[in-house]
């Protein structure tokens, strides 16, 4: 009896061992917005991250849209169960800036962990962004975007233009989509974030200011600037476009991406993290081009703006956990591991490291179009074009998308939109400031 038991009482033993093992590790709360492709993407990253070592273990959830996660954590925050990190859109820095008790800035839980970490070692115009006057970088730029031209080939094609050149100036874009819609197309230019790709993005390429203070990036007190002659200018163009079927808008946030995607519209301004949908779901060809820009405007084409989300730690956990958060991200950082994330979704790289071990596999070589996103954010910033970081900018970009549907529905005109927008948004400026003045 005693021999039959023995192999029984072994296996007990082996099983409370793996569970004393399971126990003693410490769990990373990740609240984030990504679903679909970009959800399995970021559950990949936790599991590579925790196979290769057994002291912590991330947990990702998903948390709904980056609104509905900013709320989120800042209830479970003054509950006293917010998470370890948060995943944060850029237009939500400024806030999370001045929210000092609620968060630590991550260079501070690199260096109290010990962990090698050098803002200098990634990408200037994505650290630069997420980095405080003091030079203290405050959150990890982990999914960052910028916007670009996605096109659908085989509709060029059809239509008798050269699938291998999108246009790159808002006439060629125009004359573009003249070309699709006499082909049959009835979508042929559409856009996602109207106002990260028609104003802000468009104000940055075009070197030209959004808003004073360099965008926000010097203080509280700046104020928009959007209104001028060139922004009425573009959006007269595209409210023409729209009364003549050649621009069409399909709604707020990236509702567009969707109608691009399935092929019912031709073009599109978007997100370059839009390659991994396309690449996974779409049925026919297709290609990335610059953002287009208008000739006739000096210092044009200048450098694209910041886009996606950052990672920020929050406060209260203890400094075991904060290690677990310091190893995670040294690990997202190392350059094999951000290459892959590069070439998967379409997301920048981090470092120029991992930029260099792309182009060296060839990849940019076989999917051509993959480096504009790169090429448009290493270029040389300015004052103007280096990024925009105001307080309340997710209550601005809704103003933006309120007014600009006016006009694509003709009940407005675009300066009437434009002043309205830069009233209405300084009016938050004003509020933001005053709730945040030291």
């Amino acid at each position: 009896m005693q021999k039959r038991l023995a192999p029984f009482a072994s296996a007990l033993a082996l099983a409370a061992l793996m569970s004393g093992t399971a126990h003693a590790q410490i769990e990373i709360q990740w609240w984030h917005s990504m679903g679909g492709a970009l959800g399995e993407w970021v559950n990949d990253h936790a599991k590579d991250f925790n196979a290769s070592q057994t002291q912590y273990k991330v947990v990702p959830t998903f948390k709904g849209s980056y609104d509905e996660s900013m709320t989120a954590a800042i209830a479970a925050f003054r509950s006293g169960n917010a998470p370890h990190i948060l995943q944060v859109f850029e237009v939500g820095t400024a806030t999370m800036m001045a929210s000092k008790g609620a968060i630590v800035p991550v260079g501070k839980i690199m260096q109290d962990a010990g962990v090698p970490f050098n803002p200098a070692n990634y990408v200037p115009a994505v650290a630069g962004y997420y980095t405080a006057p003091n030079g203290q970088m405050l959150s990890f730029p982990f999914n960052s975007s910028t916007t670009v031209f996605h096109y659908n080939k085989d509709a060029f094609k059809a239509a008798g233009l050269d699938p291998e050149k999108p246009p790159t100036t808002w006439p060629e874009v125009a004359r573009a989509a003249a070309v699709l819609k006499a082909s049959g197309h009835a979508c042929p230019f559409t856009t996602s974030w109207v106002s990260w790709t028609q104003l802000e993005s468009f104000s940055a390429w075009h070197n030209t200011e959004f808003a004073t203070l360099g965008n926000g990036m010097r203080g509280l007190d700046a104020r928009l600037t959007f209104n001028s002659p060139l922004h009425v200018r573009h959006i007269e163009n595209l409210a023409n476009m729209a009364k003549t079927g050649l621009f069409v808008y399909k709604g707020r946030g990236n509702a567009a991406d969707a109608t691009f995607v399935s092929g019912e519209c031709a073009m599109t301004t978007g997100s370059s993290a839009l390659y991994g949908n396309i690449k996974r779901n779409a049925k026919f060809a297709s290609g990335i081009g610059a953002l287009p820009y208008y000739p006739d405007v000096p210092g044009a084409p200048q450098n694209t703006v910041i886009g996606g989300a950052s990672l920020w730690v929050m406060a209260g956990k203890k400094p075991e956990e904060y290690k677990g958060v310091a190893q995670f991200f040294a690990h997202l950082s190392k350059p094999e591991v951000d290459a892959r994330s590069h070439q998967r979704t379409g997301y920048l790289p981090l470092t120029p490291a991992s930029f260099e071990l792309t182009e060296k596999s060839g990849f940019y070589k076989q999917n051509p179009g993959t480096d504009v996103s790169v090429n448009q954010m290493i270029r040389k910033t300015t004052d103007k074009s280096r990024g925009i970081r105001l307080g309340n900018f997710v209550q601005i970009r809704t103003i933006n998308d309120e007014e600009l549907e006016q006009v694509w529905a003709g009940r407005k005109s675009a300066k009437e939109a434009l002043d309205s927008a830069v009233r209405r948004g300084n009016e938050q400026l004003e509020r933001f400031q005053r709730a945040n003045r030291p």
